[in-house]
């Protein structure tokens, strides 16, 4: 028997919940479209069992352990990987009851409805988690785990996703994505281009990172021509592999087209080592526009994550590690940052850049006049922290009167944490049927037009954008 109501984020009022059940009707069975995220390719390359319940929804998810760390708990307690290759808890059971007995914390928030509709619809599970249960559950998705039904790729093909976006280094030989297409499973995963390692200066170690930019490619990634020639093939590289896209978290949305003298000459200091903040942050903003101008050319769609404070305590970085939940969003500015690659390449109807937010203060301000009149740009769906029921309706609340529906690209999951991506559609859909409900009931949208809108803000957008 669920235990999830299957009205679940409808409106209230009678009227719109019903054009809102009947929109998600519509399309809730349509696949999945996954152009962007982090699960990890080896688990469909090896397609081996996962191996327990903490180590499929603790240990990966930041959305799980940033919580439970907020209340006081250590990240080795669950299981989080040391830096150092320190102890760390490694009983599942033990992580499991913490879990279990920490579950109340999530109330009210994304990650609970994700997991309970991971529990019910994946795993057949009929009541709450909580900490007198704990074991009963843990014992149950355990023997799920166990049978060939809830191996990684059968868990794909069930979830009906058509395409799967990993997000790889520009350093990766993308070797668990050549397993994939070479052993004629007929999935299909494909790689990202993340280039981070090797264009942002505070990264660590990336002196070295250019190195072996220069190594996997034969350029001569010391010199500044010989460093975007590097990049070119490996664009190119990842193409072969199915790429679609690449993917930029840079710290801010800040964009250069500087002379080619001067950026030799910044070119020269990044890689010496020696480059201060602003430097780096120049180099950074030059370099976005150089990927424009190489999408413009390969055709990848662009993607910009900004704004975001990265690794915020240096003590949980110092000890377990990038992306550990302590990225914190800061404000951004769209207007003046990005204006110097749209007077570059914004009118290019080759481009397609896809911008995503931290902060919403930018939506209706900013980023839906920006993509309502340069034709490169695309805004991407609410995200991270606003990946959530009321970050969904203020995204499109704030973007739409400007920007429509059609300069948006859909919705897409951004996790690592792979049984909460139907969890993750399926919130995004009973969200986006609400808010039209709203139009519909209020004489703002036809009915007809309300389920166009539907179906493709849950597939056709992103099939679209990120030409799938």
């Amino acid at each position: 028997m669920p235990f999830l109501d299957d009205h679940r984020l409808f409106p209230t009022d009678a009227k719109s919940r019903a054009i809102a059940s009947d929109l998600y009707d519509g399309i809730r069975d349509l696949p999945l479209i996954c152009p962007h995220g982090h699960t990890d390719p080896q688990w469909f390359a090896e397609n081996t069992a996962f191996p327990d319940p903490a180590q499929l929804f603790v240990t990966p998810d930041h959305y799980v352990f940033r919580m439970l760390c907020s209340a006081g708990l250590d990240l080795t307690a669950l299981g989080v990987p040391r830096v150092d290759g320190g102890e760390v808890e490694t009983d599942p059971r033990k992580i499991w009851r913490l879990f279990a007995e920490n579950y109340h914390l999530f109330r009210g928030t994304p990650s609970r409805l994700w997991l309970d509709h991971a529990f019910q619809d994946v795993f057949g599970l009929e009541t709450r988690l909580n900490a007198s249960n704990a074991d009963a559950f843990f014992d149950r998705i355990s023997a799920s785990l166990s049978s060939p039904e809830f191996r990684p790729r059968a868990l794909f093909e069930r979830f009906g996703i058509e395409v799967l976006s990993t997000t790889d280094s520009a350093l990766d030989d993308l070797r668990w994505h050549r397993q994939i297409k070479q052993d004629g499973w007929h999935g299909r995963v494909i790689p990202t281009y993340r280039p981070d390692a090797v264009v942002d200066p505070d990264y660590e170690g990336f002196v070295g990172n250019i190195a072996r930019l220069g190594e996997l490619t034969g350029a001569d990634a010391t010199t500044w021509h010989g460093y975007l020639e590097a990049h070119q093939i490996r664009r190119a590289f990842f193409k072969t592999m199915g790429a679609t896209a690449t993917d930029h978290g840079h710290p801010t949305a800040r964009t250069a087209d500087l002379p080619t003298q001067d950026v030799v000459r910044l070119f020269q200091t990044v890689i010496s080592g020696k480059a201060t903040s602003d430097e780096a942050e120049l180099f950074r903003a030059q370099m976005l526009t150089e990927m424009a101008r190489m999408s413009v050319e390969d055709g990848l769609v662009m993607q910009l994550h900004p704004g975001s404070f990265r690794n915020h305590s240096p003590i949980v970085m110092a000890r377990h590690g990038r992306d550990k939940g302590f990225d914190i969003p800061s404000r951004t500015d769209y207007v003046h940052d990005l204006k110097p690659l749209l007077e570059a390449v914004g009118m290019n109807p080759k481009l397609t850049l896809i911008l995503f937010t931290l902060d919403e203060t930018s939506y209706s301000r900013e980023l839906a006049p920006l993509a309502g009149a340069y034709p490169a740009l695309k805004l991407g769906p609410a995200w991270w922290f606003f990946d959530s029921v009321e970050g969904m309706l203020r995204y499109r609340r704030h973007v739409t009167e400007t920007a429509g529906f059609y300069n948006t690209v859909g919705f897409n999951d951004d996790t690592r944490a792979f049984c909460s991506i139907p969890a993750r559609h399926d919130v995004a859909r009973r969200v986006d049927s609400s808010y039209l409900a709203e139009l519909v009931a209020t004489g703002r949208l036809d009915l007809d037009e309300a389920h166009e809108v539907a179906a493709d803000l849950a597939c056709g957008l992103a099939r679209k954008a990120y030409n799938l």
